[in-house]
């Protein structure tokens, strides 16, 4: 999940949203999809067509999708097993749908984790809803392990949030805390030196992790002021106002930069950005499942983790060369794939199986560099977010021509019962739009495959755990083996 930049100028106006990727959304991670049911070019949504879209969240770990427009709205669909969604229930929906109960307030940022959702509205309140197991609903309690509908969070004058798989970070503007977390603290991605850890049998090893479900400010950040944050699915990466990097949580792979494996349990400072090399103020900063983004002196783009499917882990900060010379706006990551606003164009890069690169039938899925969305090129984009096996990108209107008017308009499922048919449509004609949804109605269920690995874009080394069940390594409370883990 990322913090971009351009979300950081007042008075944002908002563009048209667009989705590529995987609508099969409680297939995603569990079993084989069928192709019918990812977008593979970028698309518009019907429900939001028109409407200006400012901020978009998707964690790298989540199967639901938050947009919020410029009126303060927030709009959620997708995966709701743990009533992530906000809208009082567990069904699963396929077209944006504002969240009711968040109306009176004006929303201005979200995240998005694996199974729950954090808000932030314009007077620094925050709210919270769907899987609080961990606390990572962050108010104060893990008595109801899922809140269908938001709650409070315990926070106050909270200036934006990110999301890890079952964490939560805060940044807000109290003088000596700056950034809190609440949520599993398994390895030390909260930041507070430990990740309570202890042995509940006599007999045996079980090995739980505490909940922290209380926002508690992170001591070793009590003299200094954290201005960007961005969340993994189990590390954690900020920014100071000194443009320092600080990285922790888990360390596999060398997601947190540090040159070894090790997880951290309290922030420690990466070395590659400092002295003539710290952070910008409008740097893009981003944390993928296994990596780490960010762009220092002079826009250059430097990432570290687990960058390609294949090949070594950067252990350290590299300098990302094929995006040199670029103007760098915007930047997110999923689970193993990146998005990128830059210029006029649209860039996007890494392993996709469902479309989430946007490149369309006649390209590849996959790219091991980045590459421009041929059909996005000359468009600016606002913002952009990765999901799981999906990405969203925000377009101005501004410019483009009939750019917008020529790309698909996906409308959703039609009703409840027509539960796994999805149709999608060249805008505007109603009547082809009818007609393709009495097809889809007549189609079969789709049968479940046992490939489990086919659509989470990495089979075993997948730390986001999306089960049929949704436990994620260590969401039981026990230790998992996860590849690349170094205990402290």
């Amino acid at each position: 999940m990322a913090e971009q930049k351009v979300n950081e100028q007042k008075g944002v106006k908002g563009g048209e949203l667009l989705f590529c990727g995987c609508t099969h959304w409680d297939a995603i991670g569990r079993r084989k999809v069928s192709p019918e049911h990812n977008l593979i070019s970028p698309s518009r949504l019907r429900p939001l067509v028109g409407v200006n879209i400012c901020f978009v969240a998707a964690g790298c770990a989540s199967c639901h999708c938050v947009a919020l427009d410029t009126e303060g709205r927030c709009y959620t669909w997708g995966r709701n097993e743990k009533g992530q969604l906000g809208h009082g229930d567990k069904i699963t929906r396929d077209r944006p749908t504002v969240v009711s109960e968040l109306s009176k307030h004006k929303i201005i940022r979200a995240g998005s984790g694996r199974s729950h959702t954090v808000v932030v509205t314009d007077d620094g309140l925050s709210f919270s809803f769907g899987w609080n197991k961990h606390g990572q609903l962050g108010t104060g309690s893990i008595r109801n392990e899922i809140e269908h509908s938001p709650v409070r969070c315990l926070v106050s004058e909270a200036k934006t949030t990110s999301c890890g798989a079952d964490f939560t970070v805060w940044l807000t503007s109290v003088e000596g805390s700056s950034i809190l977390t609440a949520g599993l603290p398994q390895y030390g991605q909260l930041g507070h030196g430990t990740d309570n850890e202890h042995n509940t049998k006599d007999s045996s090893v079980r090995l739980v992790y505490e909940p922290q479900p209380k926002p508690k400010a992170i001591a070793a950040f009590s003299g200094e002021t954290i201005v960007k944050v961005a969340c993994g699915s189990n590390h954690t990466v900020a920014v100071d106002t000194n443009g320092f990097v600080y990285t922790w949580g888990f360390g596999g792979y060398g997601r947190l930069g540090h040159r070894e494996q090790k997880d951290e349990w309290v922030p420690r400072r990466v070395d590659g950005f400092t002295r003539q090399n710290v952070l910008p103020p409008d740097a893009v900063l981003s944390a993928g499942s296994l990596n780490s983004s960010c762009t220092a002196g002079g826009g250059q783009l430097y990432m570290w983790g687990k960058i390609k499917v294949t090949g070594d882990d950067w252990m350290y900060p590299k300098a990302q060369m094929d995006l040199s010379g670029w103007n760098l706006r915007c930047m997110d990551s999923g689970y193993m794939h990146h998005f990128v606003g830059a210029d006029s164009s649209c860039i996007s890069w890494g392993h996709a199986q469902s479309g989430e690169l946007g490149y369309g039938p006649n390209a590849q899925k996959s790219s091991a560099v980045p590459k421009k969305v041929d059909i996005l090129d000359g468009m600016h984009v606002l913002s952009v977010a990765c999901g799981f096996s999906h990405s969203m990108i925000v377009v101005d209107r501004a410019n483009v021509g009939d750019k917008l008017d020529q790309l698909e308009v996906y409308d959703g499922k039609i009703s409840e019962e027509d539960n796994e048919t999805s149709v999608t449509e060249k805008a505007p004609p109603k009547k082809a739009t009818r007609k393709l949804a009495a097809a889809a109605k007549s189609k079969k269920r789709m049968k479940p495959s046992n490939d489990s690995s086919s659509d989470s874009g990495g089979g075993g080394d997948d730390e986001n755990g999306h089960s049929d069940d949704d436990s994620e390594e260590g969401s039981n409370g026990q230790k998992a083996a996860a590849a690349g883990n170094g205990k402290k």
